[in-house]
């Protein structure tokens, strides 16, 4: 009986659960790489951050904030809907990382003694959000002066190059010192190979909100063909590609880079450019660039008329068909100003096949906008019909409105910010089978 009476109670011993291990708290260190990831490439000087968040000391001495924004979702910023598509470039925090943030603060943000505890190193190159130094940076003649009197200004940078040879662009982006002062940036790439054609004694500017506009038509030699067309909005990072693909850095050309300068009321100093990155692959693929919209292809289709009336909610769309061959994008680009509400994008094969999703932002914010890339290469078909479905809210409940009371906006050409735009740029190369399958 006592031997039973043993052998139960060893079954109940052995039977009964193990005590859970408690699991040590987060530290710095555990956080970090979502910080580098999530919040540093913005957060960091020169960028549109309005502080760094580089080291323990930057985020520990706002860990009220970062709460709050974390714990309200407000940022990290991403205004894209992942049910409807869901990029590469996603830097929304997942709902995992939201919850480490949130227990390391709650548990009084412990500094931790790991590698990443001085300086997130990876986000911290000066001048760039890519992930390394850039191999070339062409900069402007000189320094451009903003004047703070709260105007506005459109200005073409002219830089010239000449380089040693062609090369391989595995990367680019959009350089500036202060990029607080920036509303937009274009970059158009010419090859100019004719020695003949003059590309260092023109203007290195002009500026085409005060000057005679016909100070552009001696642009005109160099605009003959355009290696490639990109730019730069509030919130974007850089554009990149993958192994074989990409497009070549011409020898010898110009970059005409038109910068829309904010109004700002301090005056400021200003350089900007392009940072380029090279790889020693050959690019087998050339992808390259066409605009959908208000100043691109099917601007006079917009349905209706691109007329906002004032204290009216309006919708517009456009259809316009794809007439060349089979295509894969890379990247989407919607553009909206300060009265955008909704910005909606799908195609259409022929045939009625299945909707082609490309991008929707459900709550439009001109704050916060991103160059969109998918995780992988979307085949759009011969014959498809790309939509733009595009809503403004043009009336006094709007608090981004820029008019009090609203007016009625008419866009067309050169846009101011309070101006308006409907607009989706498309990069993409020609399709070959499996292209489906390429991770970007």
């Amino acid at each position: 009986m006592k031997r039973t009476l043993l052998n139960i109670a060893l079954f109940l011993v052995l039977a009964a659960p193990l005590p859970c291990l408690a699991q040590s708290a987060p530290t710095f260190t555990d956080v970090a790489p979502i910080i580098r990831t999530k919040c540093s490439s913005c957060h960091k000087p020169g960028q549109t951050g309005p502080f760094s968040l580089l080291t323990y000391e930057d985020v520990a001495k706002r860990i009220s904030f970062v709460r709050d924004v974390v714990q309200r979702r407000y940022m990290p910023p991403w205004k894209a809907d992942n049910n409807y598509v869901h990029f590469a470039n996603d830097r929304s925090l997942t709902e995992k990382e939201r919850s480490l943030l949130l227990q390391w603060i709650d548990n009084k943000a412990p500094r931790g003694d790991g590698p990443d505890t001085a300086r997130l190193k990876e986000a911290s190159i000066p001048g760039t959000s890519y992930y390394r130094k850039p191999d070339l940076v062409l900069k402007a003649k000189d320094s451009f002066h903003v004047t703070g009197d709260n105007f506005e200004r459109y200005i073409i940078f002219k830089i010239p190059f000449e380089l040693k040879d062609s090369f391989n662009v595995e990367a680019i982006e959009f350089y500036c010192n202060n990029k607080k002062l920036i509303h937009h940036a274009n970059y158009a790439i010419h090859s100019v190979p004719d020695p003949a054609i003059d590309i260092e004694h023109t203007d290195s500017l002009i500026n085409l909100t005060e000057d005679d506009r016909r100070k552009f038509d001696q642009y005109q030699p160099y605009r003959k063909t355009i290696t490639y067309y990109g730019g730069w909005i509030p919130g974007t990072s850089y554009e990149s590609y993958p192994k074989d693909i990409g497009w070549v850095m011409p020898q010898r050309g110009v970059i005409l880079l038109t910068v829309h300068f904010a109004p700002t009321a301090v005056d400021e100093n200003v350089m900007v450019g392009a940072n380029l990155f090279f790889k020693k692959t050959p690019i087998q693929r050339k992808v390259k660039v066409v605009s959908f919209g208000s100043g691109g292809i099917g601007e006079k289709q917009i349905d209706p008329p691109f007329y906002i009336k004032a204290g009216k909610v309006q919708k517009f769309t456009l259809e316009v068909s794809n007439p060349s061959d089979d295509q894969s994008l890379l990247y989407v680009w919607p553009h909206m100003h300060l009265i955008g509400k909704e910005f909606l994008a799908y195609a259409i094969p022929p045939g009625g096949g299945d909707t082609i999703r490309l991008v929707h932002i459900p709550r439009w914010d001109f704050r916060w906008q991103e160059i969109y890339r998918f995780p992988k290469l979307v085949k759009i078909p011969r014959g498809s019909v790309i939509h733009l479905e595009c809503t403004y809210d043009n009336t006094a409940d709007n608090p981004f409105n820029p008019n009090n009371p609203p007016r009625n906006i008419f866009s067309y050409g050169d846009m101011r910010t309070t101006d308006e735009m409907m607009t989706l740029m498309m990069i993409f190369m020609p399709y070959k089978p499996g292209d489906e399958n390429i991770q970007l």
